[in-house]
Formats: structure tokens, C-alpha cells, sequence
């Protein structure tokens, strides 16, 4: 059965990058690895397993392509984005100028959005508070869960509802809005956005970051999702976990829960919560141990209401990876939970 033949028109990014590695010496492919993260590394080494007998031209595409981005950068670097299409326009015409020009707009949007990941949280949000929630709902959506949790906390009450009421309904993006988008994120990471970005939000993303938010502000955002669409934040609750469910986990979850669980941890997350809780997680312990964790809480001073909730988000981190491994199951995660 003949091999299929491999077109440069139909190559995607990652089959870019992996031709581009594989024309060259291992030693500085090994190099390039080296300033990947691991994912990325996964996907191009996939790729690099996938991709053989490839003809030379399409090699000698992926490589000039390369070359005429390079050269587009550099020309941006130099004089802009004006002297850039400029200059490749009377090297390759209008219409190659043009393509050129697109695809390093997608290279530094993505050079732009690792700027902001490693941006300071409260930087951003003092930059992103004057921008339209829409736009800062499309900017955090691409940003890590914690990263834009601590953003959101540095928003006031009706910003911070209306930024996540956003997230959680992010679909299509009007084109107005994707330039917005382009202008804040030049601002702040000096780069562009593509013109070609998807959107990426729902509720999913909007539970992870409340779980990656204090309790107190992750409650006061829901309520107010409440109020606005009930089925949303029954959706948001049933994905995620507060410190406070703990009591919808049985006696045999608890008790294999704090089998991981540092102590110092667990008397922190104790400090500030319902009574209900500690007798949940008392009754799950020795006498001796429950004495050891309510005498430490009797004799603790005052402690930072961020401390606790630091302690208190280590052990939903916890919880939530038991779950996944299926050693422990939470009640009320859904309708279609059944118990027999």
C-alpha cells in the first residue's frame, strides 16, 4: 500500500515545528527542546514520530517559511509593522506580504499571552481594571485558573461578577472586541493578537477559578450568579468543591482524606469554618488526634485570613485528586449520581 503523500499546505504548526527540528542537527534541535515546556515537547516529539519519508520540498517549504518569518521579525523589530510589510512586499508581493504578516501575528499573540502568565496578578488587574469586562473576561480566560483567581480578587464586588457572568458565557467574539483585545494586550506585553483566536471559557473554566479563589469570594460570586441565572450557578456548584463540602464526603472519604493531610494544614482550615465541618472531620479522627488538632485551635493566636485559606485550598487540591482517582466520592455532584 503506497504512503501517503505529506503536502506543506496541509502541515499544521506542530508539524512545522517538527519538520524545522528534524532538518537540524540534533545537538540544536536538543537545544530548542530545552526551551520548550514538556507539553509542547510531547506534541512536536509525537509529531517527529509520525512524520517520515517526507518529500525535499516540502522540508525546503517548512524552511523558507521559517527563514520569512524571521526575517519578518526582524524587520518589525527594526522599523515596525509598517517598514516590515513594506519591505516584504517588495521581496515577495502584496499577497505573500500579507500572509507573512498574519502568521507572525499568531506567533506574538502567543509570545504575548506567555508575557502575561508570568505577569504579577495584581499588576494586571490595576492595568485590566479600566478595560471592558469582556475584554478582561477574554483576556483571563487564557490565563492560568490561580493567575486569574488572584486577579479577580483584586476587582471590586460588581466588576468581578460581571468579569466572571462573561467568562462563563463566552462563545462568539465580535470582531470589535478581538481588536480591543489586541490593542490591551500590546499594551501590557508589547505583542499582538491573532484575529483567529477562540474563544475558551464556560462554566468549567469559571468553577476552577473559583476554586482557586478565597471562599469568601468564591460564595459572594456565586450568589450573585445565582440571582442573574440559577441553572448557571447550579452547573458552576456542581463543578467545583469549597473546604465546606467536605461534609458531603462519607466517613470512609474523610477519613482516607486525612490519611494525606498535613496537620498543621488541617488545624489552619479549621481556624475559620463552621462547626459542622470540625465535627465531620473530629468524628473521622482518634480521640486522641481529634484532642491534639482542638487543643493547637484553642491555643492558636491570631492568624492571617489568607493563611487559612491557603491551608484550606491545599486540602481541596487534595480532595480533588483523590476523586479523580476515584478513591473517595462527593455526594451532590449531579443529578445523575446514584447510590446504592
Amino acid at each position: 500500500m503506497a504512503r501517503r503523500e505529506i503536502k506543506f499546505e496541509k502541515l499544521t504548526g506542530k508539524q512545522k515545528a517538527a519538520v524545522l527540528l528534524m532538518s537540524m542537527d540534533v545537538d540544536v534541535a536538543a537545544k530548542v527542546f530545552q526551551e520548550l515546556d514538556m507539553k509542547e515537547v510531547e506534541y512536536i516529539a509525537v509529531e517527529i514520530t509520525n512524520l517520515k519519508e517526507l518529500n525535499p520540498s516540502v522540508i525546503e517549504s517548512v524552511i523558507e517559511e521559517f527563514y520569512q518569518l524571521m526575517s519578518a521579525s526582524s524587520y518589525m523589530v527594526e522599523g515596525g509593522l509598517d517598514y516590515a510589510q513594506m519591505i516584504l512586499e517588495k521581496s515577495y508581493g502584496p499577497e505573500k506580504a500579507k500572509d507573512i504578516i498574519e502568521k507572525i501575528r499568531v506567533l506574538t499573540s502567543v509570545r504575548g499571552f506567555s508575557v502575561l502568565k508570568k505577569a504579577d496578578a495584581q499588576q494586571l488587574a490595576n492595568f485590566l481594571g479600566k478595560e471592558h469586562p469582556q475584554t478582561i473576561a477574554l483576556i483571563l480566560s487564557h490565563l492560568p485558573a490561580d493567575q486569574s483567581a488572584e486577579v479577580l480578587s483584586s476587582f471590586n464586588d460588581a466588576l468581578r461578577a460581571d468579569t466572571i457572568l462573561r467568562i462563563a458565557t463566552l462563545s462568539k467574539v465580535s470582531p470589535a472586541i478581538i481588536s480591543e483585545v489586541e490593542h490591551v494586550v500590546d499594551e501590557i506585553a508589547e505583542s499582538t493578537l491573532s484575529q483567529g483566536m477562540s474563544a475558551a471559557g464556560g462554566t468549567h473554566l469559571v468553577a476552577n477559578i473559583l476554586n482557586k479563589s478565597n471562599n469568601q469570594i468564591a460564595k459572594s460570586i456565586l450568589e450573585i450568579i445565582e440571582e442573574q441565572d440559577y441553572t448557571m450557578a447550579n452547573e458552576i456548584k456542581r463543578l467545583m468543591f469549597l473546604f465546606e463540602d467536605i461534609v458531603m464526603v462519607d466517613d470512609k472519604g474523610v477519613q482516607r482524606i486525612l490519611r494525606d493531610v498535613e496537620k498543621s494544614d488541617l488545624a489552619l482550615a479549621l481556624k475559620a469554618t463552621d462547626q459542622k465541618v470540625k465535627d465531620k472531620i473530629f468524628k473521622n479522627m482518634s480521640s486522641r488526634a481529634a484532642d491534639v488538632i482542638k487543643e493547637e485551635l484553642e491555643f492558636m493566636g491570631p492568624v492571617k485570613l489568607k493563611e487559612v485559606e491557603s491551608a484550606q485550598i491545599r486540602i481541596v487540591d487534595l480532595i480533588k485528586e483523590l476523586e479523580e482517582k476515584e478513591e473517595i466520592v462527593v455526594g451532590g455532584r449531579g443529578a445523575d449520581d446514584v447510590f446504592v
